[in-house]
């Protein structure tokens, strides 16, 4: 009897965890991870914990990495959770432009000294300017 009540055990085990993971797969293939990038403005080390602190503020968003140099940030998400533009905002809440959203004003005037950036800088900035190559520089 008890071999009996231990096989019976274990199928419902073995059952039971095929239908959850089935649930799981169906989940991952209705997901879709995207990645993009857009300009945000910024100047520090600071402003970039706070931007991508925001941008991993929005459900969904799985990675998030702010270049200082090239006021650029690359974010991953799952597109079924998110969208770009719910980044743009989340980004923009804490007070820094980005390429779709202007910074909030009032976040922007509680920014540290160092992260009140200029608001007409470039952003987006995928390649080094020509005057910044080393053929360029005469000494």
């Amino acid at each position: 009897m008890k071999k009996v009540i231990y096989a019976v055990v274990i199928f419902a085990t073995i059952g039971l965890t095929n239908v959850f993971g089935q649930n799981e797969m169906t989940k991952m293939k209705n997901s879709t991870i995207s990645m993009t990038s857009f300009g945000v403005r910024g100047n520090c080390g600071m402003c970039k914990k706070t931007i991508e602190k925001a941008a991993y503020s929005v459900d969904g968003v799985s990675k998030a990495d702010w270049d200082k140099d090239k006021k650029m940030i690359m974010v991953s998400f799952d597109n079924s959770k998110t969208n770009e533009m719910a980044v743009q905002k989340a980004i923009a809440s804490s007070g820094y432009d980005t390429a779709k959203v202007e910074g909030d004003l009032n976040a922007y005037d509680n920014l540290p000294g160092c992260c009140q950036y200029d608001h007409t800088m470039e952003i987006n900035q995928g390649e080094a300017k020509k005057s910044d190559t080393k053929e360029e520089h005469k000494h």
